[in-house]
């Protein structure tokens, strides 16, 4: 009886570990995060740890905002449904944003306003780079349910499409920011690229009506 109880409850207790929102899954999310910043304090980032530093943050953020766009055309073309955990993703694409940025305004740049303002007016990549930031604050804030119903769902999907300018700008800050044409940077951009074209393809296609109980896509 005994072992008949908790055999039913482990599964209940692992599904609860992997519900969407879960902070097993934000924590697991956020390792890179802390790997990278342990390596920092213990002097293991290279000649340059600062740059290291904050291009691994926001190159995880990219991954992460490519992962979130990528969940739609998986599950048209066959794939797993992941669609429950895309804001968990979207949000950590944020979190990411939110450290790549802060380490440069905080450690690369001192907190020095004018230093700061001078920089993103000066180098172009800057600009882009906090182009797909400011996007990417107002899709954090209406994250939630609650917000989701405040807006009405049409207004909160026309607001959310813009992740796909924030993700195309991020792509495009990474290749300015190499300042060269090494492979990863271009296999981001196509990346995002290639799930702008789809969702574009998507769009223009005609839509056959459910049948009645069919569970809504």
């Amino acid at each position: 009886m005994t072992t008949s109880i908790q055999s039913r409850a482990r599964p209940v207790a692992l599904s609860s570990w992997l519900a969407p929102g879960s902070w097993t899954l934000y924590a697991v999310g956020m390792m890179p995060a802390a790997w990278t910043f342990y390596l920092a304090v213990v002097d293991q980032l290279g000649a340059d740890p600062m740059k290291t530093l904050e291009r691994t943050l926001g190159l995880w953020a990219l991954r992460f905002l490519v992962a979130g766009l990528a969940i739609t055309p998986l599950r048209r073309v066959g794939g797993p449904n992941l669609v429950r955990y895309r804001r968990m993703i979207g949000l950590l694409a944020f979190a990411y944003a939110t450290l790549h940025v802060g380490v440069y305004v905080g450690l690369d740049q001192g907190l020095d306003v004018t230093a700061i303002v001078k920089d993103i007016l000066k180098r172009p990549y800057i600009t882009v780079g906090l182009l797909a930031f400011l996007i990417l604050i107002p899709l954090a804030a209406t994250s939630s349910t609650a917000m989701i119903k405040r807006l009405g769902g049409a207004a909160w999907q026309r607001l959310h499409r813009w992740v796909y300018l924030a993700a195309a700008a991020a792509a495009l800050h990474f290749i300015m920011l190499v300042k060269s044409w090494p492979p990863e940077p271009l296999v981001y951009a196509a990346a995002v690229g290639a799930l702008l074209l789809f969702r574009a393809v998507d769009r223009l296609r005609p839509r056959t009506p459910r049948v009645r109980g069919e569970q809504a896509a």
